[in-house]
């Protein structure tokens, strides 16, 4: 069937708009910034090839440090109120089908009992699994709400740069109007095939297509088979198919009517029929009752890659989201590290053009998230390996008969020498797949070390525990501050939730009130809004249960100088002399401008 373009020719440039920052691409990571910088009253235009927010699920899960981004936002409780929450999914299940045999469970998400206090512990937000088209939607909401100007239908055709900006050729697909955009700097948020990147001499690290995949989203009911073990998850394991995601996933979308099948292949040796009736008839496989009505509402095809981009700056230019590392979804890391990438960048555009930072401070974007990205498509993919061993531990080989298949399921639950042998393998295996399921350290561990950082001369903190399975909170300069529980107006708070919303936070104890005044001083002289909050016992913020005093690594006359996005910019231990002049020259460097 021939169809034709209903998008009208472009004209040529008739007009040219100006802004502060231009966004390219509306995803999860465009949405966060446009949000933030439109709160913070910055000058931005956010344009959008595509007439609208993302129409299927695909990226879900959805961490607490994400969380805790739209719970600064203010959109925390809404985004919850779409999702599967926390406690719902937890209970990953490996099965010949949904309905047939049941071959192992794991803990995930800090669901078990040995992991669940570190994550109650770790965060005042709770992880969830959201859609990426019930999640966009919100984020897109709210940034209207703050005035964000965003354009949808509108796509980017070209974009160069120079030493004073960017200019940005953009086709109106409604009108066929082609007009210019120039901008201080611009954010590439535009996905896996970036024009930005490629048109501004990005150079990336890493492979692509190292596998093809196809995800199905559909709606079946299948309560009576998944609410006695809820989950994100459910991975089918069925002879000839040896893929580390098994014969089918299915992911969660609406407990328990509203799926997305994930089916792994390999296109040199497979030629998969996407057509509805093929995939309903595979669904149906991986479901094993063929009566169950299903109903597909989109299939869609996708690589797996293994990419980071080598910078993150350009110029005048910078990636955020998939535009800067692309991976598979293994850890569910894909949209919470571009949530926090636009976490960390928003506010430093925030202060460079408001005239509160110089230049210099963009630099430690690359600086600080470049080396998250890097672990996070090396983690996903390790990840991969480390799952992929699964099936054939139950026997599953490429090219066997179903016969087969079953024969070596039966040796593997088997009372024989070789049933215990594969039965402690996937132990080990299961015990390894931790490093995905939950690798909290991953998720929350990040310390950065940049120019907009400020050492306090002592060492980093040594993790007491494995690095990647566990969070270690910590104060140090660079890391992320501490959530504890204290008390304001009778009422419980997160230490979280006295700082961010665009602004630095000093936080100080008993002893502190000179911090207070000398925070009053630095603001005043550098224009930079400080807040300040004194948190110890009997304090306005109070510290009942001492929590913070063990937790802060600072005496009660001390000081945390917390960024906009929760990051420890600075600290003293004690009171010392010259609060002041300490302060002033510290806030000075994390912003890049000159010391007097």
């Amino acid at each position: 069937m021939t169809t034709t373009s209903t998008t009208p020719k472009p004209t040529a440039a008739a007009r040219t708009e100006q802004t502060d920052v231009l966004i390219v691409g509306a995803g999860p990571a465009g949405l966060t910034a446009t949000a933030l910088l439109a709160r913070d009253g910055v000058r931005a235009i956010t344009i959008n090839k595509y007439d609208s927010t993302a129409h299927t699920p695909r990226a879900h899960i959805t961490n607490q440090r994400a969380m805790e981004v739209f719970r600064d936002l203010g959109i925390e409780q809404e985004v919850l109120a779409h999702a599967l929450p926390g406690e719902g999914m937890g209970t990953n299940v490996w099965a010949t089908s949904v309905v047939g045999r049941e071959l192992a469970r794991m803990h995930a998400w800090g669901s078990g009992p040995d992991r669940h206090a570190d994550y109650e512990q770790a965060s005042p937000s709770p992880m969830c699994n959201i859609g990426q088209h019930e999640l966009e939607p919100i984020l897109r909401h709210r940034a209207e709400a703050s005035g964000a100007d965003l354009r949808f239908g509108h796509e980017l055709i070209a974009i160069t740069q120079d030493d004073t900006g960017v200019t940005a050729d953009v086709l109106d697909r409604a009108t066929g109007e082609n007009y210019q955009i120039t901008a201080q700097y611009a954010v590439g948020a535009d996905g896996g095939r970036s024009l930005v990147a490629s048109s501004l001499g990005f150079e990336f690290d890493g492979e692509t297509g190292l596998g093809s995949a196809v995800n199905v989203w559909l709606e079946a009911d299948l309560t009576a088979y998944r609410e006695h073990r809820p989950g994100s998850l459910f991975f089918t394991i069925q002879p000839g198919r040896d893929f580390w995601l098994g014969a089918g996933t299915f992911v969660t979308v609406k407990p328990w009517t509203e799926f997305v099948l994930i089916v792994v292949y390999d296109p040199t040796t497979e030629k998969l029929d996407q057509s509805v009736e093929a995939m309903t008839e595979r669904a149906h496989r991986m479901i094993g009752d063929p009566d169950v009505p299903i109903t597909i509402k989109n299939i869609s095809e996708w690589q797996l890659n293994h990419v980071v981009a080598q910078r993150y700056r350009e110029g005048r230019t910078f990636l955020v989201g998939d535009a800067a590392h692309r991976h598979p979804p293994a850890n569910g890391l894909g949209s919470n590290t571009s949530v926090q990438d636009s976490w960390n960048l928003a506010w430093k555009l925030s202060m460079v053009t408001r005239g509160l930072a110089g230049d210099a401070l963009l630099d430690s974007y690359h600086d600080e998230r470049q080396p998250v990205g890097r672990q996070v498509v090396d983690r996903a993919m390790d990840s991969v390996v480390s799952l992929s061993q699964v099936p054939a531990i139950f026997g599953v080989e490429a090219g066997q008969s179903e016969e087969e298949g079953n024969a070596a399921l039966d040796r593997f639950f088997a009372d024989t020498e070789e049933g215990r042998e594969r039965r402690a393998r996937l132990r080990e295996v299961l015990e390894d797949n931790n490093y995905q399921f939950n690798a909290h350290g991953v998720e929350l561990g990040q310390r950065y070390t940049s120019s907009a950082v400020v050492t306090d001369g002592q060492p980093m903190p040594r993790y007491t525990r494995d690095s990647q399975l566990y969070y270690h909170p910590t104060s140090w300069p660079g890391a992320y501050l501490p959530h504890v529980w204290v008390v304001r107006d009778g009422r419980q708070v997160s230490t979280l939730d006295l700082t961010g919303r665009g602004e630095f936070t000093l936080l100080t104890g008993v002893g502190g009130r000179e911090w207070v005044v000398a925070a009053e001083k630095v603001s005043q002289a550098l224009g930079v809004p400080i807040r300040t909050e004194v948190i110890g016992r009997g304090q306005v913020i109070d510290d009942p249960y001492g929590d913070w005093a063990a937790q802060c690594e600072i005496a009660e006359d001390g000081a945390l100088l917390v960024r906009p996005d929760r990051h420890v910019a600075w600290r003293a231990t004690d009171l010392g002399e010259d609060p002041t002049t300490r302060l002033e020259t510290a806030l000075r460097s994390v912003l890049g401008r000159e010391q007097h």
